[in-house]
């Protein structure tokens, strides 16, 4: 086992490399387009869905799972602390420095880590996620519900185990404070909904 004072940094160091590559933004550069500067702003699969197409939102959303995800994997083979791993990846997806530390919202990331660390949770979390966004069409608004409610979930479902909690927590923040602008939006009612959402609101009307 390799010593905690090499295993947390290089951890860290693992995962935020792997989710610092902003792929929404790639994307958006291959078909001309900063993604950065269209829609919400934001690089996530959401704004690429908008902006741009399902065609290209799936590999942004894929992706964005996988740097979570992969790196989280290898963390335990690699002598290194996988939930801490997983914190670095969501971290560097949020922080992205090949964008000026500005990157997305950590809501895909942290579900390819969670699904491997805390399944359990997860997927009540994502049934909680779903039942707000067919009630309501607000992408904005389920991701923050699953924030508030991944932690919590974690502890009904796993117990005292610390470093799923810690994971949880520190990657609830992390999404609940990416989402403040959202939040104000919400509030003021000038929140977009989800394209499909609206045009299905539109048709029962």
């Amino acid at each position: 086992m390799m010593p905690l004072t090499l295993a947390v940094p290089l951890s860290a160091a693992l995962g935020f490399a792997c989710g610092s590559i902003p792929f929404g933004y790639l994307a958006g550069m291959a078909k001309g387009i900063d993604i950065r500067k269209r829609g919400s702003g934001n690089i996530g699969f959401t704004n690429v869905l908008r902006v741009m197409s399902i065609g290209w939102a799936t590999p942004v959303l894929v992706l964005d799972l996988a740097k979570g995800m992969l790196p989280t994997a290898f963390a335990a083979e690699l002598g290194l602390l996988p939930a801490l791993t997983g914190v670095g990846a969501v971290l560097g997806h949020v922080f992205t420095p090949w964008l000026g530390f500005k990157g997305g919202k950590g809501v895909a990331t942290t579900i390819g880590v969670a699904a491997l660390l805390c399944a359990r949770s997860l997927l009540a979390g994502l049934g909680l996620y779903a039942v707000v966004l067919l009630a309501t069409g607000f992408v904005s608004l389920s991701s923050m519900v699953f924030g508030i409610f991944l932690a919590p979930l974690t502890l009904l479902f796993y117990g005292t185990d610390l470093s799923l909690l810690a994971f949880t927590v520190v990657v609830s923040i992390l999404i609940l404070v990416r989402h403040r602008a959202n939040l104000v939006r919400l509030l003021d009612r000038t929140e977009p909904r989800l394209g499909l959402w609206v045009r299905l609101f539109r048709r029962k009307r």
